[in-house]
């Protein structure tokens, strides 16, 4: 108890497990040598609960289910709806901002309020919503929520704060921009239609103000029907009825025609002179009938765009139309230029697109200069300037999900040099075609913040590709990207071996191991294989190393300690085949043809390998007795040692990948010898089971499915864990089939307690919450350690904790993080240069490296799902304990620096995310903060260095997020500004645009939708909700700098106007007044002189 009284000082939420009891840590060789004792320990921790704060931060990716898109054409700016509530704003690169409605409701319609820093958004929960652009993080400032009708369609006139609405019943309600209240001006449906009309015309579709007179609306009803309705006398100006039901509807900027599209893939145009009937009507993609019949029914056309140009043809876009013969042609937009008709062939069906034009003006030429289309799974804007229609290059990562992303590894602070040097190698394979104009989207304003420092996301995906990505400074840019699939010959449907792979996705990539400093890249793929990369700067023509591992091995349920002495022995998991008697099923069945075989074949011939990542080494578990190779859960590789290390629920493997060959093949059992906590035994092969691959993309309703494509590096039972605590007593092995190796970490320790000085050594972490040291001695001279063989000698070294482990971390006695040691990168094909010859280059970062702390042992941090503990090395006492939850399970734990110092970060199966300092494990953070509502989650979820960390929020969304309080409060600095003042661009005016009707009457709508004329609308029907942007932030929004100067000089305009007709009216009151004078006077004289009764 005295001893560690002194570390336990003020530390009342640690507990060290020696009080009271025997130890939960133990080791059975040997004795403890002169190592400090807990009282000679003394760290000073300099990390407290208020230097950290979870916050998220920036979204990369396209967003999941996009359901509506939106352009301002002054600030270039884009918006992006989602089916779950998301709203992404997108202008310059750096401009990025993710905005989430807490209701969750799809997205139905967005529309910019032009130029003035605000946005509506129309949500299938019949809400909407105005929100503030003038601030880095967007709010909400109002709410509307109707009762009793749908919103189906809205429209929002340029520069007027009065909002057409549009329902299903087939009203159109009027709202105030600014109050965000309804107007008492209704225009009902049967206002709108005739009376003797017997049917309902349908829910609103389309809703605009004419071009030419800002007083007439156009109504478009799913039915058919096309109203235009006079705002000012408050009835119909013309009506048509089409029987064919109406998607969109389209003006020519002059307001003398518009264009509909319909269902059955028609497009009519309607001039204003006569709307009996269309005066145009064309089928684009419709076959004609040789007997002059109606062309045959297409597809519908959901949506047209008729825009105008100076100097050339108008231009026709629209989506849809194909005919239904063509079943099998991709989505289409068509682009109708003068007699020309062309058809872009999409990737994925169109969401929605726009037209960009040069004008916000709908009364002015439009100039159409591009379109923005928004695909299911992309989005892109196809250049109009030029006749072969190229797309431009988009500059933000919207390709993330090319194939699903199955793991992700972060990496902050990383060597500076190697994001300039992948991003070289990268752009030598960059697609071309692309426009030379620039991004049109190029709103906003962004400036590298002041904490910038090398940072890489690295995404690993279904078809077996790994993508480097630049994340530095809060943007996302990719860097290289490289093809695991190459090193494989394509596997073929005959092949029974790849038969059960083939469907899946058998290159799918399951984890990474990457070395920044010395640029080796390890791949751990679905089909029990791992790949070592090497980078270079030349390419290469070279055979690849193919090593093939056997290892498979079950062992029997627990036994008590009388049938161990009854049964003895342990499967052979080496290189070399196990035999089994007859009859047993490993023998004599049908699957036992699959024996000593991998999943793929590896090219055993020269390949030419380009700059970049090279191909070296090929590591694969095969086939045994009929049974395919179990999942790799578990891979660490190690520079300095040049070893590669991975595990299974079978055993563990170590390879020397500078000789090529294997060091240790090992079942789990075996590491233990006779110190096994369990006391279990070998038994014969089990049944053959169904091997679970394939890592492929995850909805909502996959959980289950999920659940065996993507086992997380822990034990196989992890994925029932949701629902019950797990253990690691002996009671839990009833519930393990296996002992699976689900971490490892090479690092300079202590094998043995008599160890005097650290030296290299694995620790293995396994499901079952035990923790070996495996000791290694290699070679320290270069050329020995070519031809000298590395000695594997598993030791004696047994430690416990509850739970499955998950990571591994190392301190010196101070308290200070020990970093791997690693060799210094140097290119594997470079030219030899005779005067220099190449030597390898090592930096190691022993805890023996000082003279102060030479022979002080380090501290070994381990954290399981349930605990964490502190290990003082070699005497192997645990100092402090930790139980981090007990109804939940930690899913992701790393050691990780922050605020120059280290601490334990871990996100827990309930959403919770938690730091306890180091080594004392005192409790700094615990934040309720992100509900697992899926596996992808749990599987994508990693910390890093400098306090970030980034999960897979989406299919295809990367979301970051910052834990530290620093980075938190530098956020605001680092985002980029939606809002920028820009003038408004003047109309334009003159004679001839007049004379040609292209000038627009404008009319007051204060007038006839404020209170005064109009009243108020019924409590019932919408209820006003206010929002958290503030009353400041309300002022700004409605009344921006650049509005409030357009307002300005409208209002003065109108000021002037009224000031004249003010004047007038006081002549005509002055002469009336006069008028009254004369006659009263002209009365008075006439009864002055009269008696009352005279009268």
């Amino acid at each position: 108890m005295k001893k560690f009284r002194k570390v336990l000082d003020g530390l009342t939420t640690s507990s060290p497990v020696n009080i009271g009891g025997a130890p939960l840590c133990s080791s059975t060789a040997g004795t403890p040598t002169a190592a400090p004792t807990p009282r000679e320990i003394e760290v000073v921790e300099t990390l407290v609960s208020e230097n950290f704060q979870i916050c998220k931060t920036v979204r990369h990716g396209f967003p999941h289910q996009p359901t509506a898109l939106a352009f301002d054409p002054v600030q270039k700016i884009i918006a992006i709806g989602s089916r779950t509530g998301g709203v992404r704003i997108l202008g310059r690169p750096g401009v990025d901002c993710y905005c989430q409605h807490d209701s969750g409701a799809a997205v139905l319609q967005l529309q910019f309020l032009i130029n003035e820093g605000a946005l509506v958004t129309a949500c299938a929960d019949d809400t909407l919503h105005l929100w503030n652009l003038r601030q880095k993080r967007p709010a909400i400032l109002h709410s509307l929520k109707f009762n009793r009708e749908c919103i189906t369609f809205c429209h929002l006139p340029f520069q007027s704060k009065w909002l057409y609405v549009g329902t299903e019943r087939g009203n159109t309600h009027i709202v105030n921009i600014e109050s965000f209240v309804l107007s008492g001006y209704v225009i009902m449906w049967n206002k709108a239609i005739e009376l003797s009309t017997k049917t309902h015309p349908g829910p609103v579709v389309h809703l605009s103000d004419s071009p030419r007179d800002e007083g007439k609306l156009l109504i478009g009803f799913e039915s058919g029907t096309v109203v235009q309705w006079d705002l000012r006398a408050k009835k119909a100006d013309f009506r048509i009825y089409y029987d064919e039901a109406i998607h969109s509807v389209s003006w020519h900027h002059e307001g003398k025609q518009f264009m509909c599209s319909h269902s059955d893939g028609s497009l009519t145009t309607w001039s204003l002179r006569n709307t009996a009937k269309p005066f145009q009507l064309t089928f684009p993609h419709g076959r004609t009938q040789r007997d002059g019949r109606k062309p045959e029914s297409c597809k519908p056309i959901l949506k047209v765009e008729y825009k105008t140009t100076r100097n050339s043809e108008p231009f026709i876009i629209f989506s849809g139309g194909l005919s239904y013969d063509k079943a099998n042609r991709r989505p289409t937009l068509t682009i109708m230029h003068g007699k020309s008709i062309t058809a872009l062939e999409m990737d994925h069906p169109i969401v929605e697109f726009l037209v960009l034009c040069e004008t916000p003006y709908s009364n002015e030429v439009q100039e159409p200069y591009a379109v923005a289309v928004l695909l299911e799974k992309d989005f892109i804007v196809v250049d109009l300037t030029q006749s072969n229609y190229p797309i431009f290059e988009n500059p933000y990562p919207m390709d993330i999900h090319e194939s699903p992303v199955t793991c992700t590894a972060y990496f902050a602070d990383c060597p500076p040099e190697i994001i300039p040097v992948l991003y070289s190698i990268g752009a030598k394979h960059k697609k071309q075609g692309y426009s030379h104009k620039e991004w049109p989207v190029s709103g906003g304003t962004w400036t590298l913040g002041g904490q910038t420092y090398p940072e890489i996301i690295i995404t690993g995906h279904a078809d077996g590709s790994i993508k480097f990505w630049d994340a530095s400074a809060i943007t996302l840019q990719m860097l290289y990207k490289l093809k695991t699939s190459k090193v494989f010959e394509k596997p073929k449907m005959g092949d029974g071996r790849v038969a059960e792979l083939v469907e899946e996705d058998p290159f799918a990539v399951q984890m990474v191991s990457w070395c920044p400093q010395s640029r080796l890249f390890c791949v751990v793929g679905i089909s029990a294989h791992v790949i070592l990369y090497r980078f270079s700067r030349h390419d290469a023509t070279t055979e690849i190393t193919a090593l093939e591992v056997r290892l498979q091995c079950d062992v029997e349920e627990p036994i008590s300690p009388s049938e161990t002495e009854a049964n003895t022995g342990l499967l052979d998991a080496s290189l070399h085949s196990p035999q089994h008697p007859p009859g047993s099923p490993g023998s004599a069945t049908p699957d036992s043809v699959r024996d000593s075989i991998p999943c793929l074949r590896v090219k055993n011939r020269p390949i030419r390998m380009p700059p970049g990542y090279q191909a070296d080494l090929v590591v694969q578990l095969l086939w045994v007795d009929g049974e395919p190779p179990q999942q790799i859960t578990s891979l660490h590789l190690n520079s300095a040692y040049s070893l590669l290390a991975l595990g299974n629920c079978n055993g563990l493997v170590v390879v020397d990948y500078l000789q090529k060959n294997v060091l240790l093949c090992m079942s789990t059992l075996e590491l233990y010898g006779s110190n096994d906590p369990y006391q279990r035994l070998a038994r014969s092969p089990r049944k053959s089971r169904q091997f679970a691959a394939g890592l492929t993309e995850l909805t909502d309703n996959q959980v289950s499915l999920e659940l065996d494509r993507s086992r997380s590096p822990t034990s196989e039972s992890r994925e029932n864990s949701f629902s019950r605590s797990r253990s690691s007593s002996v009671s839990s092995i009833d519930r393990e089939t296996k002992e699976a190796v689900t971490v490892l970490r090479f690092m300079e320790s202590y094998a043995r307690k008599v160890d005097a000085v650290p030296s290299a050594c694995l620790w293995v972490g396994t499901s079952l919450g035990v923790v070996l040291v495996i000791a290694l001695s290699i070679p320290t001279d270069e050329e020995e350690r070519l031809e000298e063989p590395v000695t594997v000698m598993p030791s004696s070294t047994v430690l416990t904790i509850k739970g499955s482990v998950l990571t591994f971390g190392s301190l010196d006695c101070n308290g200070s993080l020990v970093s791997n040691p690693y060799e210094v990168w140097r290119d594997p094909h470079a030219p030899e240069d005779p005067d220099c010859p190449r030597r390898r280059k090592l930096v190691n970062f022993s805890p023996s490296t000082s003279q102060e702390m030479s022979g002080e042992g380090h501290l070994a941090v381990v954290c399981s799902e349930k605990q964490a503990k502190v290990f003082l090395m070699p005497a192997q006492t645990c100092l402090y304990v930790h139980h981090i939850t007990e109804s939940s399970f930690v899913l992701r734990a790393d050691v990780v620096s922050v605020y120059n110092s280290v601490c334990l970060a871990c996100f827990c199966a309930n959403g919770h995310v938690m730091m306890l300092s180091l080594p004392s494990l005192r409790p700094l953070l615990d934040v309720n903060f992100l509900p697992l509502t899926d596996m992808r989650i749990a599987r994508t979820f990693c910390f890093t260095e400098g306090g970030q960390a980034l999960y897979l929020s989406s299919p295809t969304e990367i979301q970051r997020m910052a834990y530290s309080q620093d980075m938190c409060d530098s956020l605001q600095e680092m985002l980029g500004e939606l809002f920028t003042p820009v003038e408004t661009p003047e109309a334009q005016k003159g004679f001839l645009k007049g004379f040609f009707g292209g000038n627009a009457q404008t009319f007051d709508r204060e007038e006839l939708f404020g209170e005064a004329a109009a009243g108020k609308a019924s409590r019932s029907l919408a209820q006003h909700i206010p929002g958290q942007g503030g009353l400041e932030g309300m002022k700004a929004a409605a009344g921006g700098v650049v509005g409030d100067l357009a307002r300005a000089r409208m209002a003065a305009e109108e000021r002037g106007q009224r000031l004249g007709e003010l004047e007038e009216r006081t002549a005509l009151m002055m002469s009336s007044a006069d008028m009254f004078s004369r006659h009263a006077h002209e009365l008075m004289l006439k009864y002055k002189d009269k008696k009352w009764y005279q009268f």
